[in-house]
């Protein structure tokens, strides 16, 4: 893929997340909470480069009471996102779920873990596994879960 590509792909997922956060902020979340059936977390890092903190809207397709699963998948770009990376560095980050702001550590699932929740991250939105199939990479589930 060309340089090019590249920049014009990051450049639509910047614009569509802050378009996203606008909606969000604009209508007190009763707009822009869910999006193709699944939660809209505003996921709360430090950059690995700059230190400052970072937000960006991600989709969830498990939630539960003390998981909840993100997915780095960038479309299927062969590249992970900035914020997997940012949450490498970082992992101690905080979540926000229906205005609810809370401090988890975030972890990329083992093996045993994604044969669990592959087919649920699936289940939840089909085109993970046309990204999933793209990919010249293994797509990271990531695990949140509260700090203790």
């Amino acid at each position: 893929m060309s340089q090019w590509r590249r920049h014009l792909i990051d450049r639509g997922f910047r614009t569509l997340n802050l378009v996203h956060h606008s909606v969000l902020r604009a209508t007190d979340s009763r707009l822009g909470a869910s999006a193709f059936g699944m939660s809209i977390v505003q996921l709360h890092t430090i950059g690995r480069t700059s230190g400052r903190e970072r937000t960006v809207l991600l989709a969830a397709p498990v939630v539960e009471d003390e998981r909840i699963v993100l997915v780095g998948s960038k479309g299927g770009d062969d590249r992970n996102p900035d914020w997997f990376m940012n949450l490498l560095a970082h992992p101690e980050v905080e979540l926000t779920l229906r205005r609810e702001r809370r401090a988890v550590r975030a972890r990329v699932a083992d093996r045993a873990e994604e044969d669990e929740l592959w087919p649920r991250v699936v289940a939840a939105y089909k085109p993970y596994a046309s990204y999933r199939r793209r990919a010249r990479r293994d797509i990271p589930l990531v695990i949140c879960e509260p700090r203790r």
